[in-house]
């Protein structure tokens, strides 16, 4: 049995649309930043929106030490999630109308980062994985600055990813019928870095920006 797949992980429909693997779970979490998490907070659920990060077979995410989202968090079972879409997928009924996407959820407990250290060095590979070469070319971090910060994790343990992807799927009759179907890609796109207005004269864009791939 994959030890990704538990009862609370497991997709309960479209079984064929699931992935319990590491790598299919490391692919979704890698290519989307921002994720959500839900939490209970005072009694009552609640969801964060958050920029997140793997490191190995952790997941990770940051915020002020005193935000109480992240102190309601911390030992307590949460859920965190990443969808990108890819596609409209356009049938030849309203019904068969759908969408490609990629999805990840993961399950688990929240724990703090409290080795400082180890802190610095997740929010490095924050930083690193969003631009990879940016932490180098920043001043170094301020004590108080990594005070200020809290960092949590989350083992991926209990987990799955979902994905659509391809045409539509008509009822077999409306394929004999006069009407356009297909799919309507799309994407999110890093755009050529516009300069702070602030920037010292005859700063030019550093190579870890003008290596970037733009849409």
């Amino acid at each position: 049995m994959n030890e990704l797949k538990t009862d609370r992980s497991r997709l309960r429909r479209a079984h064929e649309r699931g992935a319990y693997d590491r790598e299919s779970l490391h692919a979704v979490l890698d290519a989307m930043p921002l994720g959500h998490i839900s939490y209970v907070i005072d009694g009552k659920p609640s969801q964060l929106p958050t920029l997140q990060w793997r490191r190995g077979e952790y997941i990770y995410w940051h915020g002020s030490s005193a935000s109480r989202a992240l102190r309601a968090m911390e030992g307590k079972d949460v859920c965190l999630s990443v969808t990108m879409m890819d596609a409209y997928v356009l049938g030849r009924s309203a019904m068969h109308h759908s969408a490609n996407f990629r999805s990840a959820m993961v399950f688990g407990v929240a724990e703090k980062v409290t080795d400082e250290a180890a802190k610095a060095a997740s929010l490095k590979a924050m930083v690193d994985h969003i631009l990879p070469g940016r932490w180098d070319h920043l001043r170094p971090m301020q004590d108080q600055e990594l005070k200020a910060t809290a960092v949590m994790r989350m083992p991926l343990a209990e987990a799955s990813a979902k994905v659509r992807a391809g045409g539509p799927k008509d009822d077999e009759p409306d394929y004999d019928l006069p009407i356009w179907a297909g799919v309507v890609p799309m994407q999110t796109v890093l755009r050529a870095a516009v300069p702070d207005d602030r920037n010292l004269a005859g700063l030019e864009v550093p190579d870890h920006l003008s290596r970037i791939r733009i849409g």
